[in-house]
């Protein structure tokens, strides 16, 4: 059995009768690729007290921008190597997964996506006394339709299950079948870093490396290249503009050469750049006009609140929980969600209005401090850690069965 970092036997922890025992909490996560879930994950175990929890990572790829991350907090790490869901060497090493649990004496079980619901969740459940919240973090799209019947036992078995969005929150009480008493909504959120500014002169330096000529309208999309994220909408709505709009794509995935054809094919290879898969201290859409997002189905995007907190107005087209964000007009502007006539006339708009843009850009801003800051989203999951802990430990919590 191959070992990692976080070797079994070293899992003991250690005793110190001082201080009140931290919560111990296993996040438990399918990657470490750069996604929003992803994203969301290591900004929590950045922003967790670590005099309240201590931290370790279950993981079943190893690989990942995001890995250093987590390195970088020291926290245990082990790999779970599985071929798929439902062989002899997943049941091994969904044992091994119970095993560390009860060896690290863990308060709660924290799963992240739909890999880690179905492997970590049952397991947990059955072999381990934790606490379990299995979550819910996307609107339909999943890797394979299948995996949803099974995913469903998760959310049976858990304690919890969490939501990002007041919209995932309802798809589990009226498709799922999850009792309210069960459901905890706790939303993306973003560090102060976010609201950081940049100066004019990096600000020009960017958009030069990314081949902006001085002057244009900076049209931003952060996003992997993938078909949900509807990248096509935007490129067929830009060819409907003038040459003073450009569009920046920040992000990689299996779509690039597709969509570069599609560039050229509309004749507009000169304005359309592709940044490629970016880390940076940077909130990205500082360097933009404008920030869109046209997706197919979101659960909540984490690139919206981006662009609010960055005080640049916002188009989006209406899915999932990308409504819980965007205030119609008042933080930003919903667009159909496969009319390019629309977003190519709301992407006019707010380049012939300044005061439109600051106005957007100010109140988008304001929300998201004021709702999806991470001192005010990582207190409520902080105090669900801790009461599960408690029912974990042997008090009382409502309705934690079934």
């Amino acid at each position: 059995m191959t070992r990692s970092a976080f070797q079994d036997v070293a899992l003991q922890p250690p005793r110190d009768t001082a201080q009140p025992r931290r919560v111990r909490v296993a996040f438990c996560l399918d990657s470490f690729a750069i996604g929003g879930t992803e994203l969301n994950a290591v900004r929590t175990a950045e922003a967790l007290d670590p005099n309240r929890f201590e931290l370790c990572v279950f993981h079943l790829q190893t690989h990942g921008l995001l890995r250093s991350r987590y390195e970088r907090l020291g926290v245990r790490m082990t790999h779970f190597p599985i071929p798929n869901l439902y062989s002899a060497r997943t049941a091994i090493q969904g044992v091994r997964l119970a095993r560390l649990l009860r060896r690290w004496d863990v308060d709660v079980v924290h799963s992240h996506d739909i890999y880690s619901n179905i492997f970590a969740v049952p397991w947990a459940r059955t072999l381990s006394r934790c606490s379990i919240i299995a979550s819910r973090r996307w609107w339909y799209e999943v890797p394979r339709p299948g995996l949803v019947t099974v995913n469903r036992w998760s959310y049976l078995l858990a304690h919890r299950v969490l939501a990002n969005s007041s919209g995932i929150a309802g798809l589990l009480a009226r498709e799922e079948r999850v009792r309210l008493e069960k459901i905890v909504e706790i939303p993306n959120f973003l560090d102060e870093s976010a609201f950081d500014t940049i100066d004019d002169v990096q600000r020009v330096a960017q958009r030069r490396a990314w081949g902006l000529p001085d002057g244009t309208f900076a049209i931003g999309m952060i996003a992997r290249l993938r078909p949900v994220k509807n990248h096509s909408l935007l490129l067929r709505a830009a060819a409907h503009l003038d040459p003073r709009f450009h569009v920046v794509l920040i992000g990689e995935g299996p779509l690039r050469a597709e969509l570069e054809q599609a560039a050229r094919q509309l004749r507009m290879e000169s304005r359309v750049h592709f940044a490629g898969e970016i880390m940076s201290a940077h909130n990205l859409n500082q360097f933009f006009d404008v920030s869109v997002l046209c997706s197919l189905s979101e659960g909540f995007p984490n690139s919206v609140i981006e662009a609010m907190a960055a005080a640049k107005p916002i188009v989006a087209t209406p899915v999932g929980g990308v409504t819980d964000a965007v205030t119609p007009d008042v933080t930003g502007i919903l667009v159909p969600v496969d009319d390019p006539v629309s977003l190519a006339n709301a992407l006019r708009k707010l380049e012939a209005d300044a005061s439109l843009r600051h106005r957007l850009g100010q109140a988008g801003r304001e929300a998201v401090r004021s709702r999806f800051h991470r001192e005010i989203v990582i207190e409520k999951l902080s105090t669900l850690y801790e009461r599960l802990a408690v029912r974990r430990r042997g008090g009382a919590l409502e309705s934690t069965n079934g």
